[in-house]
């Protein structure tokens, strides 16, 4: 056996070390920065879209829920039904279906209502020295505080010898407190103006937000008896009519029952018979958090799928260039395996290179989409969420992007002749 046959069978193909086909996959990047920053640049946007996407639905949905819980996620409210003109509807609430007596049954007869407020509002002029404004005035009983799970800022809530006899005081919301008086005012004891009545300030209620279309704040709260009596001064037919009854209830597990409970009672104190529909409704907040919560995340899941294809467009961006990057380097490829590369060692790199290209974006898109859904917190004061799944599959997603990416080029690369590539130009 001459000494070349020897050397040849002796000969066996070295393992690379994961370290070196990492440096290599480093290297190979780093000398074609800007190709490997717009390779990079589709896994950047679809991560970072995910990311604030899911962030920012999170948010919205916390500070909906928040608001929605400071209101009672506990509390039934019920409306009148709707008045037609000319077979036309007017508006649920628009007919006056709902009684003062009605609340005192539902507080009498219900045993899962814990506290039941009954009240009565118009849109109407506010008055204070130089400052008119149009708002909301509403007429409260002494359960109202209770039932809406609010609290004063400033002054004190109505006694039962204010609302029984109609004395003409007044509570602000905050933000009608900010148009009549200014920011932050003490409005305690000031005098204004409602519907060419003179009340006294007494109390300005804590920020609520706003309820649908109706910002809470921006109302004046008068003794339900004054409304009645001088705002209003319609009555229903069998008793003085409202519009509308909170019913707060002995707690969330007892809403369906009270609901039930609630319709019932009122179905037989209008005397309405099975063939009638119901002169009222009912809405329960808990039912709202739910729809709301569903309504959020499937909108969430749509937008984040519509961010996926950023991804998509990634991979495919990655592919190309791959495939590119095999063809510029066949002679590369070509010495590699004269010198005692093996396939795997090939296949092996630009797996690496693919791999390590698509992570760092999506390390970069995660920060990008952190740094997006804390500025649209910030902007529109919402709670900041960046959820642990997201940011996981953030990672996970950019991994095996670029492992799909890479496997036709990093194979291609493996499979070339090295005596073809080694001719090649």
């Amino acid at each position: 056996m001459n000494t070349s046959e020897k050397l040849r069978r002796d000969y066996r193909p070295r393992p690379v070390a994961i370290n070196e086909i990492i440096s290599m996959a480093i290297e190979s990047l780093l000398s074609n920065k800007l190709r490997t920053l717009l390779t990079m640049l589709g896994v950047i946007i679809g991560i970072a879209s995910v990311i604030a996407i899911t962030s920012v639905g999170q948010g919205v949905q916390k500070a909906t829920e928040q608001q929605i819980q400071s209101l009672g996620t506990d509390v039934l409210q019920i409306f009148p039904g709707e008045a037609r003109t000319g077979g036309i509807s007017r508006g649920l609430g628009s007919s006056s279906t709902l009684t003062l007596q009605d609340a005192q049954a539902i507080r009498d007869q219900i045993s899962s209502a814990q506290t039941v407020s009954a009240y009565l509002q118009r849109p109407g002029q506010v008055v204070a020295a130089q400052n008119n404004h149009a708002t909301n005035i509403v007429g409260i009983d002494i359960n109202y505080m209770e039932a809406r799970n609010t609290k004063l800022t400033q002054g004190r809530f109505f006694t039962i010898e204010e609302i029984d006899q109609a004395t003409p005081v007044a509570i602000l919301g905050s933000t009608l407190l900010e148009k009549l008086f200014g920011k932050n005012a003490n409005a305690v004891g000031e005098q204004i103006r409602i519907e060419r009545n003179i009340y006294e300030t007494i109390g300005v209620f804590e920020p609520k937000g706003s309820e649908g279309s109706i910002d809470r704040d921006d109302q004046v709260f008068v003794p339900l008896s004054n409304m009645s009596s001088r705002i209003v001064g319609n009555n229903s037919l069998s008793g003085k009519a409202v519009n509308g009854i909170y019913v707060k209830t002995t707690g969330q597990s007892q809403m369906t029952v009270a609901e039930s409970q609630v319709k019932n009672l009122l179905r037989i104190r209008h005397n309405l018979s099975d063939s009638q529909s119901d002169d009222f409704s009912i809405k329960n907040q808990s039912d709202i958090v739910k729809t709301f919560t569903t309504v959020v995340g499937l909108f969430t899941v749509m937008l984040v799928a519509i961010a996926g294809i950023s991804l998509v467009v990634g991979g495919i961006g990655i592919a190309n260039i791959m495939l590119v990057s095999v063809v510029e380097r066949t002679r590369e490829i070509g010495i590699r395996k004269a010198i005692g590369a093996t396939n795997s060692a090939i296949l092996h790199q630009f797996l690496a290179e693919s791999i390590m290209i698509s992570l760092t974006g999506g390390f970069i898109g995660i920060g990008i989409g952190i740094f997006l859904a804390f500025g649209a917190a910030t902007i529109l004061k919402f709670p900041f969420i960046v959820v642990a799944w997201s940011i996981l599959g953030g990672f996970g997603l950019s991994f095996i992007v670029g492992l799909l990416a890479g496997v036709i080029p990093a194979q291609n690369a493996a499979r070339l002749d090295p005596i073809a590539a080694l001719r090649r130009d």
